[in-house]
């Protein structure tokens, strides 16, 4: 494993109390950590404590460390597992904030974690809130497919790493995604239809 995973070596290092190996880990992992944190909790702010939490468990579990998997899949799941915890505890409180969106008291941090390619909202606003009710629907769906989604689709991980990741086989995590995007896509369908009602109305008026 190690001969096929750089990281791991660092890892290993770590391990053995090299401590600018684990600092090259958390230069190599931050931003992925955050970037996968902040699409389930929508908070760069939440985000950013788990990723804390994350390379502590990393720190502290480094002489206990086995190379049974390569390192960002052992960390992904990590990542994963603390954003849960958090994201469940978080809707014992749902209440009080119920009617704020997602991330909105932290919109501009949040960019940070941000496709880079994404459009801005004042270049286009309906593409934003396009993305505000996927973002809702990838919440809604069962707790295995939206992780499944969020790390294959988001976080570009293979099929493979996605199943590792998981502790599925891949014929499960392929059809996890599957179901996956039948939902997300029949969820969407309400909106995408109405959009274009909307646009044909507009056509009207102005003729």
């Amino acid at each position: 494993m190690t001969a096929n995973d750089p990281d791991t070596d660092l890892m290993l290092r770590c391990a053995r109390g090299d401590e600018s190996a684990f600092e090259e880990i958390v230069r190599r992992y931050q931003g992925r950590i955050a970037s996968l944190a902040f699409r389930y909790l929508g908070s760069a702010a939440d985000a950013e404590d788990v990723a804390q939490e994350v390379f502590l468990r990393v720190h502290r579990a480094r002489e206990t460390y086995e190379p049974t998997a390569k390192l960002s899949t052992w960390i992904h799941r990590i990542t994963v597992n603390a954003s849960l915890n958090l994201l469940r505890r978080r809707r014992v409180r749902r209440h009080l904030n119920a009617e704020m969106p997602a991330g909105g008291a932290d919109r501009e941090a949040d960019a940070d974690f941000e496709d880079p390619t994404a459009k801005r909202p004042h270049e286009a606003l309906l593409e934003a809130e396009l993305a505000a009710v996927l973002r809702e629907i990838i919440e809604r769906l069962p707790e295995r497919q939206r992780t499944a989604i969020l790390l294959n689709k988001y976080q570009g991980l293979s099929y493979e790493d996605t199943a590792a990741t998981l502790g599925l086989s891949l014929p499960a995590v392929k059809s996890l995604l599957t179901r996956a995007r039948v939902n997300i896509k029949e969820a969407l369908l309400p909106y995408l239809t109405a959009g274009r009602s909307g646009a044909g109305t507009a056509e009207d008026d102005d003729a």
